[in-house]
C-alpha cells in the first residue's frame, strides 16, 4: 500500500521545491507536477510530489490524518 501526503509547496528551484507539512521543511522532486508554485499543495510519496490537490482537500485529508493519528496514541 501507498500513502501521499499533501504538503505545502514553500518554493521551487528548478525540478525541486521546499515543502512544509506541521512545521517541518524538506526538499521534494516537483518533476511529475512541473506546474506548482509557492502556495499550492502537492501530494508527496517518497519524496516526489506525484500530483497536486487544491487547499480545502488537503486540509481535510490532513485533519483526517491527525484524528487517525490521535487515536492511535499509546496511553
Amino acid at each position: 500500500m501507498c500513502l501521499a501526503i499533501p504538503v505545502r509547496v514553500i518554493s521551487v528551484e528548478g525540478n525541486d521545491a521546499e515543502v512544509e507539512i506541521a512545521g517541518v521543511k524538506r526538499w521534494s522532486n516537483i518533476t511529475f507536477t512541473p506546474e506548482v508554485k509557492p502556495g499550492d499543495y502537492v501530494l508527496l510519496h517518497a519524496g516526489y510530489a506525484i500530483g497536486t490537490v487544491d487547499e480545502k482537500e488537503a486540509e481535510e485529508t490532513l485533519k483526517l490524518l491527525e484524528e487517525i493519528a490521535t487515536s492511535c496514541e499509546i496511553h
